[in-house]
């Protein structure tokens, strides 16, 4: 099917499900991602190209490093073409950072270049070090294979068409001086075609523990304590084509989340070239249920009962096997003492509140947030809710941006995937509102919402920020979706600027509002839109 006609075939489903609303709201999407591609360009070229000033100040920040840790880049190769081959192998070379090792595993590959051009590297520049492996063994073999040969503190992975930026390994190296206890590293990462021209940057959130149980957040650029890689025994055999994802999920059951970094820069550029999955995710089917059967198998390993189902475009949902009682709690009179009174009188295991101007699609909504909101590590959960049946008012609360608070994705197609397809994947946010739902017992513990200083708007927000300081997770699913007619309570409050209540959420959760953890600082704070900062908010540690 051609691209006009799969385009003529896509509206028409719209215009029948959505009618006009939600043609109106997918040409306003398109438009978005149309000024995105063109600001993405505008911004690669002004604040993510170093000059040899910038260089230079990144070198002088080296020499005064308290440690210059070793980093091993693990490389497997296969059949790669000598252009890509190359490009990779070089762009590893031009490391401003210049205490690493590359090990490289060849994978038996037939073709004749491939020993050639390693050898040539191999002979030129003494830290790269190479086995050339007697059998095929496909990608986790191979991975093996080169990380037995590695001696450096930590492991950077690397596949073989890919580039890395070249102050990748510098961003390593700063995380580790600054929090020596790091054990996982991942940053952002953007696609880069055959022309070298780059485009689609994923903007990653810090850590989302049920965004990575929905899609694999850490992807590019990965990094490992090379110790602890090698204690759980390094990639698995027979899982191919989620290494990586595997790999990711038994390495988080050994660390806490203190211990996993996401540095906010683009340090990878994933290589979209005809047959890579970075151009055509269908491109290795099986690859997908292999990611489930890694989250299946990390789920048996942790204790979890749950069912991992195909989700969103090839990704993934995790269905919970929990049987909860529930009770809807919707008020007209809506204040945290009213709703606080009512949570008392219930005998419910989840409490889900609703504010008074929002409906179910689906009655099935409301199970699927107690399911969530019984597990252990969980602390509240919202669900989609919807302006109209074609377009997203809410999809989590991002603190920081416009006057105090936004709402995700507010404004784009219901079938649009948002940013790093947050908008249809169950991940995490710093709040949820306007649909809140909470085991009936940790609200008790948490003594119910704030009714002496947040009673006429800010409780849920308030609530949800006192959760995450106990290490509780605040959960966004896309599979319970709601319509509000009106403003919510929330939004009512947001409009009083200068609100008593305002004043005193800024002085008490000050250090959130500055940085949303589960946004990221190169996306603008205007609004939940996750559009492209001019000019990004990220430190450049070496302008410091």
């Amino acid at each position: 099917m051609s691209v006009i006609k799969r385009k003529i075939k896509t509206a028409l489903e719209i215009w029948s499900e959505h009618g006009l609303q939600g043609v109106k709201s997918r040409l306003k999407n398109i438009s978005f991602e149309i000024g995105q591609k063109i600001a993405y360009r505008k911004w690669v070229k002004e604040f993510d190209t170093l000059t040899e000033n910038d260089r230079q100040a990144i070198r002088q920040r080296i020499e005064n490093f308290a440690q210059q840790p070793l980093i091993s880049i693990i490389l497997p190769v296969y059949n790669v073409d000598e252009k890509w081959l190359r490009l990779c192998l070089d762009s590893v070379c031009n490391q401003i950072y210049q205490n690493w090792e590359l090990c490289i595993a060849d994978d038996c590959s037939p073709k004749s270049h491939i020993r050639k051009i390693l050898e040539e590297y191999q002979n030129k520049d003494s830290r790269i070090k190479v086995v050339f492996r007697e059998k095929n063994g496909h990608i986790s073999a191979a991975s093996n294979s080169a990380l037995e040969i590695a001696t450096g503190e930590f492991s950077v992975l690397l596949d073989h068409d890919d580039e890395l930026a070249e102050h990748a390994l510098y961003f390593v190296a700063e995380e580790l001086n600054r929090f020596p206890d790091t054990q996982m590293i991942y940053s952002d990462e953007d696609l880069i075609d055959e022309k070298g021209k780059r485009s689609e940057p994923k903007f990653k959130p810090d850590w989302s523990q049920d965004l990575i149980y929905s899609l694999n957040l850490i992807t590019h650029l990965s990094a490992y304590r090379t110790e602890l890689l090698k204690k759980i025994g390094g990639f698995t055999i027979g899982i191919e084509g989620s290494q990586d994802y595997d790999l990711a999920l038994r390495m988080i059951e050994q660390i806490n989340e203190k211990q996993i970094r996401h540095i906010p820069h683009i340090l990878y550029h994933w290589r979209a070239i005809s047959g890579s999955v970075a151009l055509n995710p269908n491109e290795k089917p099986y690859a997908h249920e292999r990611a489930r059967d890694a989250i299946r198998q990390h789920f048996a390993r942790v204790g979890i009962k749950a069912k991992v189902e195909e989700g969103y475009f090839n990704l993934h949902r995790v269905v919970y096997d929990a049987e909860p009682s529930f009770e809807v709690i919707q008020s007209k009179n809506v204040t945290a003492e009213t709703l606080n009174a009512l949570a008392n009188n219930s005998l419910s295991d989840v409490l889900i509140f609703v504010d008074e101007n929002i409906k179910p699609i689906s009655e099935e909504s409301f199970s699927e947030l107690a399911k969530i909101a019984m597990q252990n590590n969980i602390g509240a959960v919202g669900g989609k809710i919807l302006t109209n049946k074609a377009t997203v008012h809410n999809s989590g609360v991002i603190l920081g941006v416009g006057k105090l608070l936004g709402f995700a994705h507010q404004g784009i197609s219901k079938l649009a995937p948002g940013s790093f397809v947050r908008a249809q994947v169950v991940g995490n946010y710093s709040a949820v509102s306007g649909v809140v739902a909470i085991r009936h017992e940790l609200f008790e513990e948490m003594k119910g919402f704030d009714t002496e200083n947040f009673n006429q708007g800010l409780f849920e927000i308030d609530l949800c920020l006192r959760l995450r300081e106990k290490g509780f997770r605040i959960v966004f699913t896309p599979h319970a979706e709601f319509i509000q007619k009106g403003f919510s309570t929330l939004e009512k409050i947001l409009q009083t600027v200068d609100s008593v209540e305002i004043i005193r959420f800024r002085h008490k959760w000050q250090k959130r509002l500055e940085r949303d953890k589960f946004y990221n600082e190169n996306l603008s704070p205007e609004n939940g839109r996750f559009a492209i900062q001019m000019p990004p908010r990220i430190k450049k540690f070496w302008k410091n």
